[in-house]
Protein backbone atom coordinates (compact mmCIF):
# COMPACT_ATOMS: atom_id res chain seq x y z
CA UNK A 1 0.00 0.00 0.00
CA UNK A 2 1.33 3.08 -1.31
CA UNK A 3 1.94 5.65 2.08
CA UNK A 4 0.02 8.54 2.55
CA UNK A 5 1.34 12.29 2.45
CA UNK A 6 1.45 13.40 5.88
CA UNK A 7 -0.48 16.62 7.22
CA UNK A 8 0.23 18.03 10.43
CA UNK A 9 -2.36 18.49 12.47
CA UNK A 10 -1.96 21.86 13.37
CA UNK A 11 -3.41 22.01 9.37
CA UNK A 12 -5.53 19.24 9.29
CA UNK A 13 -7.80 19.86 12.56
CA UNK A 14 -8.41 23.61 11.47
CA UNK A 15 -9.37 21.86 7.95
CA UNK A 16 -11.98 19.04 9.47
CA UNK A 17 -13.56 21.97 11.66
CA UNK A 18 -13.98 24.13 8.72
CA UNK A 19 -15.56 20.64 6.57
CA UNK A 20 -17.62 20.14 10.09
CA UNK A 21 -19.30 23.20 9.36
CA UNK A 22 -20.68 22.25 6.07
CA UNK A 23 -23.04 19.87 8.05
CA UNK A 24 -25.29 21.77 9.81
CA UNK A 25 -25.70 24.22 7.04
CA UNK A 26 -26.21 21.18 4.73
CA UNK A 27 -29.28 20.01 6.90
CA UNK A 28 -30.64 23.64 7.06
CA UNK A 29 -30.87 23.92 3.32
CA UNK A 30 -32.12 19.84 2.57
CA UNK A 31 -34.89 20.63 5.99
CA UNK A 32 -36.30 24.06 3.59
CA UNK A 33 -36.22 21.63 0.55
CA UNK A 34 -37.76 18.84 2.25
CA UNK A 35 -40.78 21.56 3.29
CA UNK A 36 -41.38 22.98 -0.24
CA UNK A 37 -40.91 19.55 -1.83
CA UNK A 38 -43.56 18.34 0.81
CA UNK A 39 -41.10 15.05 1.07
CA UNK A 40 -37.69 14.57 2.87
CA UNK A 41 -36.58 11.83 1.08
CA UNK A 42 -37.12 13.30 -2.50
CA UNK A 43 -34.93 16.51 -0.39
CA UNK A 44 -32.33 13.69 0.38
CA UNK A 45 -32.16 12.62 -3.54
CA UNK A 46 -32.16 15.88 -5.04
CA UNK A 47 -29.25 16.90 -2.67
CA UNK A 48 -27.54 14.01 -3.71
CA UNK A 49 -28.20 14.33 -7.41
CA UNK A 50 -26.86 17.82 -7.19
CA UNK A 51 -23.53 16.62 -5.17
CA UNK A 52 -23.12 14.42 -8.41
CA UNK A 53 -23.81 16.71 -10.89
CA UNK A 54 -20.99 18.71 -9.30
CA UNK A 55 -18.56 15.83 -8.75
CA UNK A 56 -18.94 14.75 -12.35
CA UNK A 57 -18.01 18.34 -13.40
CA UNK A 58 -14.84 18.79 -11.30
CA UNK A 59 -13.53 15.43 -12.15
CA UNK A 60 -13.62 16.33 -15.54
CA UNK A 61 -12.05 19.88 -15.07
CA UNK A 62 -9.24 18.65 -12.59
CA UNK A 63 -6.21 16.47 -13.77
CA UNK A 64 -6.15 14.73 -10.48
CA UNK A 65 -9.20 13.93 -10.84
CA UNK A 66 -9.47 12.92 -14.11
CA UNK A 67 -6.33 10.87 -13.21
CA UNK A 68 -7.98 9.38 -10.22
CA UNK A 69 -11.26 8.32 -12.74
CA UNK A 70 -9.13 6.69 -14.98
CA UNK A 71 -7.33 4.67 -11.79
CA UNK A 72 -10.95 2.92 -10.79
CA UNK A 73 -11.13 0.18 -13.13
CA UNK A 74 -7.97 -0.73 -12.64
CA UNK A 75 -8.05 -0.61 -9.00
CA UNK A 76 -11.06 -3.08 -8.93
CA UNK A 77 -9.67 -5.57 -11.42
CA UNK A 78 -6.02 -5.74 -9.37
CA UNK A 79 -8.19 -5.58 -6.08
CA UNK A 80 -6.00 -2.80 -4.06
CA UNK A 81 -8.80 -2.66 -1.77
CA UNK A 82 -11.85 -4.96 -0.91
CA UNK A 83 -14.85 -3.97 -3.76
CA UNK A 84 -17.07 -3.37 -1.02
CA UNK A 85 -15.59 -0.15 0.01
CA UNK A 86 -16.54 1.48 -3.53
CA UNK A 87 -20.24 1.46 -1.87
CA UNK A 88 -18.82 4.04 0.80
CA UNK A 89 -21.73 6.25 -0.13
CA UNK A 90 -24.11 3.81 1.33
CA UNK A 91 -23.70 4.58 4.37
CA UNK A 92 -24.16 8.53 3.68
CA UNK A 93 -27.34 7.46 2.32
CA UNK A 94 -28.55 5.64 5.15
CA UNK A 95 -27.14 8.66 7.39
CA UNK A 96 -29.57 10.49 5.37
CA UNK A 97 -32.31 8.17 5.60
CA UNK A 98 -32.33 7.71 9.08
CA UNK A 99 -32.60 11.43 9.79
CA UNK A 100 -35.44 11.97 7.54
CA UNK A 101 -36.85 8.55 9.12
CA UNK A 102 -36.35 9.84 13.01
CA UNK A 103 -35.69 13.37 13.40
CA UNK A 104 -39.40 14.07 13.59
CA UNK A 105 -39.56 11.66 16.96
CA UNK A 106 -36.46 12.60 18.58
CA UNK A 107 -35.94 15.86 17.25
CA UNK A 108 -32.63 17.30 16.31
CA UNK A 109 -30.90 17.36 19.71
CA UNK A 110 -30.79 13.60 20.68
CA UNK A 111 -30.17 12.70 16.86
CA UNK A 112 -27.10 14.78 17.47
CA UNK A 113 -26.18 13.00 20.26
CA UNK A 114 -26.77 9.64 19.03
CA UNK A 115 -24.90 10.01 16.07
CA UNK A 116 -21.78 11.85 17.73
CA UNK A 117 -21.74 8.80 20.17
CA UNK A 118 -21.48 6.26 17.31
CA UNK A 119 -19.15 7.83 15.52
CA UNK A 120 -16.69 8.16 18.16
CA UNK A 121 -16.55 5.16 19.63
CA UNK A 122 -16.31 3.62 16.60
CA UNK A 123 -13.56 6.14 15.30
CA UNK A 124 -11.65 4.29 18.42
CA UNK A 125 -12.09 0.82 17.23
CA UNK A 126 -11.36 1.69 13.46
CA UNK A 127 -8.34 3.10 14.01
CA UNK A 128 -7.47 0.54 16.53
CA UNK A 129 -8.45 -2.78 13.51
CA UNK A 130 -6.16 -0.31 11.44
CA UNK A 131 -8.88 -0.03 8.76
CA UNK A 132 -7.79 3.22 7.41
CA UNK A 133 -5.19 3.94 5.30
CA UNK A 134 -3.22 5.76 7.92
CA UNK A 135 -2.83 2.08 9.65
CA UNK A 136 -3.15 0.93 13.25
CA UNK A 137 -3.11 3.59 15.79
CA UNK A 138 -3.09 2.78 19.40
CA UNK A 139 -5.76 2.95 21.91
CA UNK A 140 -4.35 4.94 23.89
CA UNK A 141 -5.36 6.70 27.29
CA UNK A 142 -5.96 10.51 26.11
CA UNK A 143 -7.75 9.16 22.79
CA UNK A 144 -10.25 7.71 25.07
CA UNK A 145 -10.39 10.77 27.56
CA UNK A 146 -11.05 12.57 24.37
CA UNK A 147 -13.51 10.70 22.74
CA UNK A 148 -15.69 10.38 26.33
CA UNK A 149 -15.24 14.58 26.95
CA UNK A 150 -16.46 14.81 23.01
CA UNK A 151 -19.74 12.78 23.87
CA UNK A 152 -20.36 14.51 26.99
CA UNK A 153 -19.69 17.60 25.44
CA UNK A 154 -22.09 17.60 22.64
CA UNK A 155 -24.66 16.08 25.09
CA UNK A 156 -24.13 19.34 27.31
CA UNK A 157 -23.99 21.70 23.99
CA UNK A 158 -27.52 19.91 23.33
CA UNK A 159 -29.11 19.74 26.63
CA UNK A 160 -31.57 22.68 26.05
CA UNK A 161 -33.42 21.23 23.56
CA UNK A 162 -33.53 18.21 25.06
CA UNK A 163 -35.85 18.87 27.49
CA UNK A 164 -38.41 19.06 24.64
CA UNK A 165 -38.32 15.29 23.90
CA UNK A 166 -40.78 13.07 24.22
CA UNK A 167 -41.41 10.65 26.53
CA UNK A 168 -38.75 8.12 26.70
CA UNK A 169 -40.74 5.34 25.54
CA UNK A 170 -41.38 7.02 22.41
CA UNK A 171 -37.92 7.49 21.06
CA UNK A 172 -35.84 4.56 22.77
CA UNK A 173 -36.10 2.43 20.28
CA UNK A 174 -35.61 5.01 17.53
CA UNK A 175 -32.57 6.25 18.96
CA UNK A 176 -30.79 3.25 17.88
CA UNK A 177 -31.04 4.26 14.21
CA UNK A 178 -29.13 7.42 13.88
CA UNK A 179 -26.31 5.46 16.87
CA UNK A 180 -26.09 2.61 14.14
CA UNK A 181 -26.10 5.74 11.17
CA UNK A 182 -23.24 7.01 13.69
CA UNK A 183 -21.22 4.44 13.96
CA UNK A 184 -21.14 3.50 9.82
CA UNK A 185 -19.88 6.49 9.31
CA UNK A 186 -16.95 5.89 11.25
CA UNK A 187 -16.03 3.25 8.47
CA UNK A 188 -17.15 5.07 5.56
CA UNK A 189 -14.35 7.62 6.61
CA UNK A 190 -12.09 5.05 6.48
CA UNK A 191 -13.26 3.37 3.26
CA UNK A 192 -12.61 7.11 1.69
CA UNK A 193 -9.44 7.56 2.60
CA UNK A 194 -7.81 4.29 1.72
CA UNK A 195 -10.28 4.02 -1.76
CA UNK A 196 -9.29 7.92 -2.51
CA UNK A 197 -5.33 7.00 -1.57
CA UNK A 198 -5.47 3.94 -4.30
CA UNK A 199 -7.14 6.59 -6.58
CA UNK A 200 -4.58 8.97 -6.11
CA UNK A 201 -7.28 11.28 -5.53
CA UNK A 202 -9.96 12.09 -2.52
CA UNK A 203 -11.84 13.75 -5.77
CA UNK A 204 -12.91 10.30 -7.51
CA UNK A 205 -13.54 9.01 -3.56
CA UNK A 206 -15.78 11.59 -3.21
CA UNK A 207 -17.46 11.07 -6.57
CA UNK A 208 -18.35 7.94 -6.21
CA UNK A 209 -19.56 8.35 -2.94
CA UNK A 210 -22.24 9.98 -4.51
CA UNK A 211 -22.67 7.79 -7.23
CA UNK A 212 -23.63 4.66 -5.03
CA UNK A 213 -25.69 7.38 -2.25
CA UNK A 214 -27.58 8.42 -5.48
CA UNK A 215 -28.36 5.22 -6.53
CA UNK A 216 -29.27 3.53 -3.09
CA UNK A 217 -31.87 7.00 -2.75
CA UNK A 218 -33.55 6.82 -5.94
CA UNK A 219 -34.13 3.15 -5.10
CA UNK A 220 -36.09 3.85 -1.83
CA UNK A 221 -37.85 6.80 -3.72
CA UNK A 222 -38.58 5.50 -6.07
CA UNK A 223 -40.63 2.40 -3.90
CA UNK A 224 -42.32 5.52 -1.93
CA UNK A 225 -43.49 6.77 -5.04
CA UNK A 226 -44.92 3.74 -6.09
CA UNK A 227 -46.82 3.59 -2.81
CA UNK A 228 -47.42 7.09 -1.78
CA UNK A 229 -47.22 8.72 -5.00
CA UNK A 230 -44.66 12.30 -5.39
CA UNK A 231 -44.98 15.21 -3.54
CA UNK A 232 -44.15 18.88 -4.68
CA UNK A 233 -42.23 20.13 -8.13
CA UNK A 234 -38.77 21.54 -7.79
CA UNK A 235 -38.94 24.89 -5.89
CA UNK A 236 -37.18 28.30 -7.45
CA UNK A 237 -35.17 29.12 -4.76
CA UNK A 238 -31.76 28.93 -6.18
CA UNK A 239 -29.88 28.24 -2.36
CA UNK A 240 -32.30 24.88 -1.66
CA UNK A 241 -29.78 23.40 -3.98
CA UNK A 242 -26.75 23.46 -2.09
CA UNK A 243 -26.70 21.30 -0.02
CA UNK A 244 -25.42 18.96 -2.65
CA UNK A 245 -22.46 20.91 -2.88
CA UNK A 246 -22.09 21.25 1.25
CA UNK A 247 -22.09 17.28 1.06
CA UNK A 248 -19.09 17.23 -1.39
CA UNK A 249 -16.86 19.69 0.77
CA UNK A 250 -17.94 17.00 3.88
CA UNK A 251 -17.05 14.58 2.23
CA UNK A 252 -13.73 15.38 0.05
CA UNK A 253 -12.07 16.46 2.92
CA UNK A 254 -12.87 13.66 5.11
CA UNK A 255 -11.65 11.34 2.67
CA UNK A 256 -8.15 13.71 2.26
CA UNK A 257 -7.46 13.90 6.41
CA UNK A 258 -8.48 10.90 7.20
CA UNK A 259 -4.88 9.17 5.93
CA UNK A 260 -2.91 10.87 8.17
CA UNK A 261 -4.92 12.41 11.07
CA UNK A 262 -6.72 8.88 11.55
CA UNK A 263 -10.47 8.31 11.50
CA UNK A 264 -11.01 9.05 15.26
CA UNK A 265 -9.09 12.66 14.73
CA UNK A 266 -11.32 13.80 11.71
CA UNK A 267 -14.60 12.67 13.19
CA UNK A 268 -13.29 14.74 15.95
CA UNK A 269 -12.69 17.86 14.06
CA UNK A 270 -15.89 17.00 11.86
CA UNK A 271 -17.79 17.17 15.02
CA UNK A 272 -16.27 19.98 16.50
CA UNK A 273 -16.75 22.13 13.05
CA UNK A 274 -20.62 21.16 13.76
CA UNK A 275 -21.34 22.18 16.57
CA UNK A 276 -19.53 25.74 15.70
CA UNK A 277 -21.97 25.60 12.46
CA UNK A 278 -24.54 24.94 14.62
CA UNK A 279 -23.77 27.94 16.97
CA UNK A 280 -22.88 30.50 13.78
CA UNK A 281 -26.27 29.49 12.09
CA UNK A 282 -28.38 30.09 15.69
CA UNK A 283 -26.35 33.41 16.25
CA UNK A 284 -26.74 35.14 12.77
CA UNK A 285 -29.12 33.01 11.10
CA UNK A 286 -31.87 31.47 14.20
CA UNK A 287 -34.30 28.93 12.91
CA UNK A 288 -37.59 30.17 14.33
CA UNK A 289 -37.62 29.81 18.46
CA UNK A 290 -33.90 28.66 18.24
CA UNK A 291 -32.72 30.21 21.40
CA UNK A 292 -28.34 30.32 22.33
CA UNK A 293 -27.58 29.78 25.89
CA UNK A 294 -24.89 29.00 28.18
CA UNK A 295 -24.94 25.09 27.60
CA UNK A 296 -24.23 25.53 23.88
CA UNK A 297 -21.13 28.24 24.13
CA UNK A 298 -19.60 26.39 26.79
CA UNK A 299 -20.47 22.80 25.68
CA UNK A 300 -19.06 23.50 22.07
CA UNK A 301 -16.08 24.81 23.88
CA UNK A 302 -15.33 21.93 25.87
CA UNK A 303 -15.72 19.69 22.36
CA UNK A 304 -12.34 22.07 21.13
CA UNK A 305 -10.76 21.13 24.24
CA UNK A 306 -11.89 17.33 24.02
CA UNK A 307 -9.94 17.52 20.71
CA UNK A 308 -7.06 19.10 22.13
CA UNK A 309 -6.69 16.59 24.63
CA UNK A 310 -6.93 13.30 21.71
CA UNK A 311 -4.50 15.42 19.88
CA UNK A 312 -1.77 15.42 22.70
CA UNK A 313 1.38 13.04 22.31
CA UNK A 314 0.51 9.88 22.86
CA UNK A 315 4.58 8.49 22.84
CA UNK A 316 4.75 10.11 26.66
CA UNK A 317 6.15 8.13 29.45
CA UNK A 318 2.64 6.65 31.38
CA UNK A 319 0.50 7.72 28.31
CA UNK A 320 0.79 4.38 26.94
CA UNK A 321 -0.58 1.22 28.85
CA UNK A 322 1.71 -2.17 28.54
CA UNK A 323 4.77 0.33 27.34
CA UNK A 324 7.74 0.53 29.62
CA UNK A 325 10.83 3.48 29.68
CA UNK A 326 13.93 1.64 28.47
CA UNK A 327 16.70 2.37 30.73
CA UNK A 328 19.89 3.99 29.31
Amino acid sequence: MPQPARLPAAVGLPLALAAGMAIPAQARVNGELGLALDDSLAAALVSFGVGLAVMIVVSAILPRGRAGFAQILPSLKERRFPRIYILAGVIGAWFVLTQTLTIAVLGVAVFTVATVAGQTLTGLLVDRMGIGPGGKKALTIMRVVGAVLTIAAVAWAVSPKLSGTGGTGDWLLAVLLPLSAGMAMSFQQAMNGTTGMHYGSPVTATLLNFVSGFAALLAVWLVKVALSGTGNPLPDTWWYYLGGPLGCIFIGVGAMLVKTLGVLLTSLGLIGGQLIGSLLLDVFFPAPGSVVVAATVLGTALTLAAIVVATLPWNMPGFRPGRRRRSR
